[in-house]
């Protein structure tokens, strides 16, 4: 029976769809079945991440006029298998998100893991999102705006009886106006899988229209991605011993 995981950021802009893509893609190279649904049917993105924004049938099909969600999942060449949403401004309207949870049962007997991509904020996309995940996971910036967010997003899914998979600090610089992880672990009161830093590899690999743990394997975010993929499934992760530590192994230390 597959894991539903649900990445979910209470604010926008924190990386959320970079985390599901390249954890899709590192549980993948772990040896993992793996779909990514795009949650997010206002303002899509995972399949712009993806390098194949239009496809003939596509989760709004599925939401609006009752396409068999079987037939709206692409395999992607990183080996994972993509359930699209519509990029289309018309699209939107009348797509009935709370039938999402029905859709992804379908699927329950033919992967692992399936990843939803949720839409920022906490909103009914978001809040269905969580309500149908076995396990949320919280993406978040080391900024106060977006742990008190992702402290919101705890509560609630505290209150649903959703359980807390943990939290991915990203986009980490290691500057002073930042909060620290023990800040961060002590607001939250949840477990920080990873904490993926502030690495030009991503951006570039976003252009390139592919996971970094796949346009730049050896990279420090890759490294955090794999890492998160390791701890979810609860296995060793190995990691080539470095000479001279520097800031990030240093903030990534105690988390070995």
């Amino acid at each position: 029976m597959a894991r539903i995981i649900s990445v979910i950021s209470g604010k926008g802009g924190v990386g959320k769809t970079t985390t599901v893509t390249n954890l899709g893609a590192a549980l993948v190279k772990r040896g993992k079945n793996v779909i990514v649904v795009d949650g997010n049917v206002t303002t899509p993105n995972l399949s712009l991440h993806l390098g194949i924004p239009f496809y003939p049938i596509t989760l709004h099909d599925v939401l609006k006029r009752g396409t068999p969600i079987e037939a709206a999942i692409y395999e992607h060449p990183t080996g994972m298998s993509v359930v699209p949403a519509s990029l289309s401004a018309e699209s939107v309207k009348n797509t009935k998100i709370e039938k999402l949870q029905g859709a992804l049962l379908n699927l329950l007997g033919r992967t692992d893991v399936i990843i939803v991509d949720s839409a920022a904020g906490l909103g009914k996309e978001a809040l269905t999102a969580m309500k149908l995940a076995d396990e949320i996971l919280i993406v978040t910036n080391p900024d106060l705006p977006s742990v008190t967010d992702a402290l919101k997003t705890i509560k609630l899914a505290e209150e649903g009886g959703v359980d807390v998979l943990g939290v991915v600090v990203n986009r980490v610089k290691g500057k002073k106006h930042e909060m620290s992880l023990s800040e961060i672990k002590s607001m939250l009161g949840a477990p920080v899988l990873t904490i993926v830093p502030e690495d030009s590899s991503v951006p570039k690999s976003i252009k390139k229209k592919r996971p970094v743990v796949h346009h730049k394997p050896k990279s420090r975010a890759s490294m955090a991605f794999r890492k998160l993929a390791a701890r979810i499934l609860n296995e060793p992760f190995k990691e080539k011993p470095i000479k001279k530590m520097g800031w990030f192994e240093r903030l990534t230390f105690w988390l070995r």
